[in-house]
């Protein structure tokens, strides 16, 4: 058995190494810069929340009132009701997110010819702004211009939704009725959230060995048995990183909501951020405003800790294995279904006329899987292969059709709305293909808005801070990943904490501190702060990466005499291109959509960014329909691009990265 080289100097270790570990010095060096910019725009901005929830703003001084503003959480309906609305939202819609997701996964997995198109269309809801998400879907379900009741009517749906009491009354307000708002709202964040899931679990599924699938199809096994005994094991690992990563986005979503919805109606859609925000800059009780969002820190610190868990374990190269914990025993293989019955009950109390809606579409979804699924079992069992096979096509083919309808007709809408002249749009004409053709709105959008102005300053700003981001991430995912010193599990966990920090937490206090910089209405200010929430992400899914890069080829250049340093720039870097295009790919859409902190840092037209100054466009009730969808398209355009070329490295990059298992 051959011995594996060591590293220069690695047998003799001096005191001060032996304490803080081997690569103290160097990790030191690559942590240094994500260290500075979290400690000073987010940790040192989370200390000024704790100390102004403790406080209560009397004209312009702040009272200390100590644990006053967190006891009067436990009567206040407001928050009870946001708390409610948060845990409803996140859990439906990361159950849908699931199921969608691995379907479009598997269908893609299975077909061999224009497959990378097809991902390619699917991944467009997460390219698109999350501004542009909102207004095309509010347009589409506007009660009596929408698109979805003028279908849902014609075809003869939308009085059958009354007949079965999953809607009250047609034409449906279904963002306007309390009882369909929430469902509109899960809605809309599945289909934006849904590309995500499809490209984790395709990645996930390049992982399964093919060998499992053969050795399953020789035991007999049917298409159902090896989905259930190959697919969903080698899937585990993938699915509870994916879903706990998008529970805490859903759970701390802002934009999304607040522009559908504004929380309406009434407080039927608001959650928990959204009552922070509304406390804390409607009603200037900053202190209230702070103990709601440190009120629900343990929430989203149990989901960091489940992610953290996991990146150490994918960090560890060595499998530590206890005597008797080889496999599951029956309590651990009954856990899952034990939780899974546990929150179905809860839902079902929690959200009685959600969880009905939620039921009659899964049930739909999974009655038409199983008949496609029993038909070609039957036909694989009566020996007509072919038949079989043309069945199984065919129900993949319809499959594939309902996904692309779902994902693709807000966008269709878009298009063919930014290309409609303006007596077209005030008229509220419903033509299917613009009659005739017209490039007004866009003329229209860059001769009455500083609209070039606002693109430019998105591709400064984007590019600035994907370039920082991408940079401090490396640096900090290799020492995390390679270098051995103490304190790693803790700096984990302070990044990752720090991207889930909601934003209603933090752009306070930094609104405060760049007040003092004298940095506000400027594109410095979203420069420095885009990374709080672009470099934790980055830093994790780097580690990942960097984790699976084969140690041997980075000791190999130590023993040739490269230091440290030359080998992580020599050696790790290029063979981390596919993994650095992913992150590159995340930030940049990450920083292109952003809403918040622009909204709030940003005051003058000529220094807004696309999403603001779109949203800036709509001034009461005059929506100009036209410029808008004229803009979302020229803003969803440069991404769509990118992710059109960079596709195949960002699936490899995640397939190699933080989903692998």
């Amino acid at each position: 058995m051959t011995r594996k080289p060591s590293p220069p100097g690695s047998g003799s270790l001096t005191k001060t190494q032996r304490r803080l570990g081997r690569d103290w010095r160097l990790a030191a060096l690559f942590l240094a810069p994500t260290a500075v910019l979290v400690g000073g725009l987010v940790l040192l901005p989370i200390a000024r929340s704790v100390v102004t929830s403790t406080t209560e703003r009397h004209g312009q001084d702040s009272v200390f009132v100590g644990l006053d503003n967190y006891l009067a959480l436990a009567s206040d309906e407001q928050f009870r009701t946001g708390v409610l609305n948060s845990f409803v939202f996140t859990a439906y819609a990361e159950v849908f997110k699931v199921v969608l997701g691995l379907s479009a996964a598997l269908l893609l997995h299975h077909r061999r010819r224009g497959r990378s198109v097809l991902a390619g269309l699917l991944l467009l809801p997460w390219v698109v702004p999350t501004v542009v998400t909102a207004f095309s879907w509010r347009s589409l379900l506007d009660p009596i211009f929408g698109s979805v009741n003028m279908l849902l009517t014609q075809s003869g749906i939308g009085p059958l939704l009354v007949t079965l009491n999953l809607v009250d009354s047609w034409p449906a307000g279904w963002l306007s009725d309390p009882s369909l708002a929430m469902p509109s709202v899960i809605l809309v964040n599945v289909w934006k959230g849904v590309p995500f899931f499809t490209v984790a679990f395709l990645a996930g599924l390049k992982a399964i060995p093919a060998e499992q699938y053969e050795a399953a199809t020789v035991d007999g096994a049917s298409p159902f048995q090896r989905f259930i005994h190959v697919t969903l094991p080698g899937l585990r690992h993938v699915m509870t990183v994916t879903v706990t990563l998008s529970s805490i986005w859903t759970f701390n979503n802002f934009d999304l909501i607040w522009l559908l919805t504004q929380g309406g109606p009434g407080d039927a859609t608001a959650p928990y951020v959204l009552v922070a925000y509304t406390k804390a800059i409607l009603q200037l009780q900053y202190g209230a405003g702070a103990a709601v969002t440190l009120v629900m820190l343990p929430v989203v610190g149990a989901l960091v800790f489940v992610l953290v868990r996991l990146l150490r374990r994918d960090g560890d190269s060595t499998p530590r294995r206890r005597a008797g914990i080889g496999q599951a025993g029956p309590v651990r293989k009954a856990l899952p279904w034990v939780i899974a019955a546990v929150v179905t009950g809860l839902l079902a109390w929690a959200s009685p006329h959600i969880f009905w809606k939620a039921a009659v579409v899964l049930g739909v979804l999974l009655l038409i899987v199983a008949a496609v699924g029993w038909v070609v079992t039957a036909l694989q069992g009566w020996g007509r292969r072919r038949a079989s096979s043309v069945a199984s096509g065919l129900g993949s083919a319809l499959g594939l059709a309902g996904l692309l309808l779902f994902v693709l007709i807000p966008l269709y809408w878009i298009v063919v709305t930014a290309f409609k002249t303006e007596g077209q749009i005030v008229m509220h004409t419903r033509d299917l293909w613009p009659t005739p053709w017209t490039l007004q709105q866009f003329g229209d959008l860059f001769t009455t808005k500083p609209f070039g102005r606002w693109y430019l300053n998105t591709i400064l700003v984007s590019a600035a801070s994907t370039a920082v981001a991408l940079v401090f991430a490396a640096l900090a995912g290799y020492a995390l990943a390679r270098l051995r010193f103490r304190g790693a599990q803790g700096f984990t966990v302070t990044v990752l904490l720090t991207y889930v920090m909601p934003g209603a937490l933090l752009f306070i206090p930094l609104y405060q501190l760049l007040i003092g910089a004298r940095l506000t209405d400027s594109l410095w200010s979203l420069v420095l702060t885009y990374p709080t929430f672009t470099l934790p992400f980055a830093t994790w899914l780097l580690t990942g990466y960097f984790s699976s890069i084969p140690v041997e080829l980075e000791e190999a250049a130590l023993v040739d005499g490269c230091s440290r340093i030359q080998a992580f720039g020599r050696v790790v870097l290029p063979l981390a291109k596919p993994g650095l295009l992913a992150v590159a790919l995340f930030t940049l859409t990450n920083a292109w959509n952003e809403f918040l902190f622009a909204f709030v840092f940003i005051t003058k037209d000529e220094y807004k960014t696309l999403p603001v100054g779109m949203q800036s466009m709509i001034i009461g009730d005059v929506v100009p329909q036209g410029q808008l969808a004229a803009a979302s398209l020229l803003v969803s355009i440069p991404v769509v691009v990118m992710y059109a070329f960079g596709q195949r490295f960002l699936t490899e990059g995640l397939t190699a990265g933080a989903v692998k298992g």
